[in-house]
């Protein structure tokens, strides 16, 4: 079942058009994009856009600007191409056509008349006999007679495939070696009453004619293996397919309450972590977490470090729980591992509309710079970007009334005093020379340090917690530094 020693591993993504790509959708096209480039293999690119209701253009576009801003190239495939095009399963019909009728023309195949109301009853006898209620295998071989008669009641047959009476063993790369009995797997439609063929039967078929050595997919895919195993032997024995790749299904991922994560769960989606600006390294450094480690003691690494030590075989088949609390931290550390230089273009969005609250000519670009190195330390997302540096842009601080009650205690007025006069003598060439005043208007006053930077970091850019103070201090200026103290007196004294 495995591709001949030796020969060269195809890998496929092949996702279906269908909205905002899933976290999930992700990690599996992470895992398969790694494997492909650590085995100098191909990665093959491909749409399942068989489903006209659900797919759509815009979505397709979507899925594209995707993958480019992930940072995934791929071998083969849309805007590639590639030697067996067309790489979208809308444009392969007459491809999908031509199997079926080869199945049903070599006996592995037939048609099947039974209605849906049928289906149903047999189902719920056999689930009140206690015994598998899968398809029972009644249009299997039906006579010349039988078939006039439903062709006669004007019934439109579905083309089911033919399951062979046999256990079906094969090694998951990932779960070690599965066995499905006959009684489990029965026979499954592969094309529709009204010819459009199924996803049972164009996947599979597009993995033979596109040479697929290895399938990497959900766990939820599991059961429809053995299925597609037989499928392959029976293309293989029509001349459709030349071997049988290797299968290898990945965990799960789970969201809260220990629940398989959904399109539905805010935190699947992946427009999300674009718009809250993380890097697409830092969320793929933590989705290869999710069933896969580096080693035991190292979370953080590159995605070159990532692809030299890939290996499927080491994916742990227990479902993964999603933490966004870790894949934030980790994006964090992503980003301070950043040039500044990278940081502060990467930043740009974030410091224009529609997300700045600030004029574009109120926009400092030396201030920016000059606030850069520290913001960077601070950042777990690039969208906070924003809020921290907001006093430096905008004409006075957003004051935050949480914030403001929290740090102008009884007193501060009389702090705020010191601090101003001990501000406005001090060097503001250096950060350690405003250090050293707030220091020395804090002991003037009983206070420590961190107790008296308090009502000083809210008087001058709105919040309790941001940047560090006194580089933010010298970057904002003396003059508007003060001025802000002074507006913050004079609220107090109101």
């Amino acid at each position: 079942m495995a591709s001949a020693p030796g020969s060269p591993v195809r890998v496929r993504f092949c996702p279906s058009p269908t909205g905002n790509p899933h976290v999930g959708l992700v990690r599996t096209a992470l895992f398969n994009w790694a494997f492909a480039k650590h085995h100098q293999g191909t990665l093959v690119f491909r749409i399942e856009d068989t489903d006209a209701a659900r797919d759509s253009e815009e979505s397709y576009d979507q899925l594209l600007d995707s993958m480019r801003w992930l940072g995934f190239d791929w071998d083969e495939g849309p805007e590639v191409g590639g030697p067996h095009a067309p790489y979208r399963q809308s444009q392969r019909m007459d491809l999908y056509k031509d199997v079926a009728a080869k199945l049903l023309d070599g006996g592995h195949a037939y048609r099947c008349y039974c209605s849906q109301e049928e289906l149903d009853s047999r189902r719920e006898a056999a689930r009140a006999a206690g015994k598998p209620s899968g398809y029972d295998g009644h249009c299997r071989d039906l006579t010349d007679a039988q078939v006039e008669e439903y062709k006669a009641q004007g019934r439109a047959p579905i083309v089911r495939f033919r399951m062979p009476d046999e256990t079906i063993t094969f090694t998951d790369l990932v779960r070690g070696e599965l066995t499905f009995t006959p009684e489990n797997v029965p026979d499954y439609g592969i094309v529709r009453a009204n010819g459009a063929p199924l996803y049972t039967l164009v996947n599979p078929v597009d993995d033979a004619l596109m040479e697929i050595t290895h399938v990497l997919r959900g766990e939820d895919l599991l059961s429809s293996t053995p299925r597609q195993i037989a499928l392959y032997k029976a293309l293989m024995e029509l001349g459709v397919a030349k071997g049988i790749p290797q299968f290898g299904h990945l965990p799960y991922v789970m969201g809260e309450g220990n629940k398989k994560l959904s399109k539905r769960d805010p935190e699947s989606s992946l427009n999300l972590y674009r718009e809250r600006g993380f890097l697409p390294e830092g969320l793929l450094n933590y989705l290869s977490l999710l069933g896969w480690s580096l080693s035991a003691d190292q979370d953080i690494f590159t995605i070159d470090e990532m692809v030299a030590a890939f290996e499927i075989a080491d994916v742990n088949p227990n479902p993964a729980r999603f933490d966004l609390k870790k894949c934030e931290s980790i994006n964090g550390d992503h980003i301070r591992m950043l040039d500044v230089k990278d940081f502060t273009e990467r930043c740009a969005p974030w410091l224009k509309a529609p997300f700045a609250p600030w004029a574009p000519e109120d926009f400092d670009e030396a201030k920016w710079h000059a606030i850069a190195p520290h913001a960077q330390t601070r950042l777990k997302v690039l969208s906070e970007i924003t809020d921290n540096v907001d006093f430096l842009f905008l004409a006075e601080p957003v004051q935050d009334e949480a914030s403001w009650a929290k740090a102008m205690k009884e007193g501060s007025d009389a702090l705020l005093r010191t601090a101003r006069e001990k501000l406005e003598s001090a060097d503001w060439t250096s950060p350690e020379s405003l250090k050293e005043a707030v220091l020395a208007a804090g002991e003037a006053h009983g206070l420590k340090l961190g107790k008296a930077q308090a009502p000083v970091r809210v008087a001058v850019t709105g919040r309790t917690v941001g940047l560090p103070l006194f580089e933010s201090l010298e970057v904002l200026g003396k003059d508007t530094t003060l001025a802000r103290i002074d507006a913050a007196l004079a609220k107090l004294m109101a």
